[in-house]
């Protein structure tokens, strides 16, 4: 089955929603990088919640970027998504290895560590939207709750989950976002925090063969028929190509690449978001200085 996330309206237009099924693209990530199994979870758990934030942008070129940078040994966990479904990142240190956590889980607050939440929206303005919060628990999901309370003023709860087989591959991944309508009614918000907290993992669910659309359901059980306006395939894609490595070759200066052909050895450049490779001869360098200058 391929990767997804559904949007849907609940309790009368009060709640909007949005679940993904991400198993596919936190596999390809982690053979995209070979993380470890705590990296896997870290990575994985903001590539979904990412993708999902991705699919709330209006326009067709809107472009996010969510940054965790704490103390702790990952060195920092690195996301962009756009508004149709496509993600992509990476950590600073893919193959970090820590012990597991007081309930015996995989110890993605740790790793982390504390520090910040960035988010960065393009929207093709003049400037990027640029909002930074502390990080709460650094777990991912409470701290992008903590993200929507308070610099989009959106009462939201975010579940995100990794689950990984024996021999570290991906088992399970997804989760939701929900949120609240500013008209929402005391009534509503009730309701919807009981039920949320009788919910033990996003991944429990998703192991008793729950798509998005039955996560949903279960979750707005309480408000009668939940109304589904959108599905969108997600996927980890990283869009580099030798033409965008190139820009950012003229990027770094006349000089700087002058002094990489005086060098006279080949060059490679690596994507962080893909480990694609890409190789620079001297007759290519000096082909784009001179076009350049």
């Amino acid at each position: 089955m391929n990767d997804y996330i559904v949007r849907a309206m609940a309790a009368d237009n009060q709640i909007r929603a949005f679940a993904a099924t991400s198993k596919n693209l936190v596999e390809l990530a982690r053979q995209t990088h070979n993380t470890s199994p705590v990296a896997t979870a870290a990575l994985g758990r903001l590539l979904t919640g990412s993708a999902m934030m991705g699919v709330m942008m209006k326009n067709e070129d809107d472009l996010l970027t969510v940054m965790m940078r704490g103390d702790g040994p990952i060195n920092g966990v690195t996301v962009t998504a756009d508004s149709h479904g496509n993600v992509k990142g990476y950590v600073g240190n893919p193959e970090i290895v820590i012990p597991p956590n007081y309930l015996g889980k995989l110890d993605v607050g740790g790793a982390i560590g504390y520090g910040t939440l960035t988010v960065m929206k393009d929207l093709g303005l003049k400037e990027p939207y640029v909002s930074q919060v502390a990080l709460t628990t650094s777990e991912v999901a409470e701290d992008l709750t903590y993200y929507f309370a308070s610099s989009e003023q959106v009462p939201s709860a975010v579940a995100l989950g990794v689950l990984m087989e024996k021999n570290n591959t991906v088992k399970q991944a997804g989760g939701f976002i929900i949120q609240l309508m500013p008209f929402a009614e005391e009534r509503v918000v009730d309701i919807l925090e009981k039920k949320i907290a009788t919910i033990t993992s996003v991944t429990d669910l998703l192991e008793q063969g729950m798509t998005p659309e039955d996560i949903l359901k279960f979750v707005l059980s309480d408000f009668g028929e939940v109304e589904f306006t959108d599905k969108i395939e997600t996927q980890f894609k990283c869009n580099c190509s030798k033409e965008r490595v190139t820009k950012a070759l003229i990027s770094l200066g006349k000089k700087e690449l002058q002094s990489m052909i005086d060098d006279g050895e080949e060059i490679e450049l690596n994507c962080h978001f893909c480990n694609s490779h890409y190789k620079f001869s001297v007759d290519e360098m000096k082909e784009i200085l001179k076009n350049n200058k």
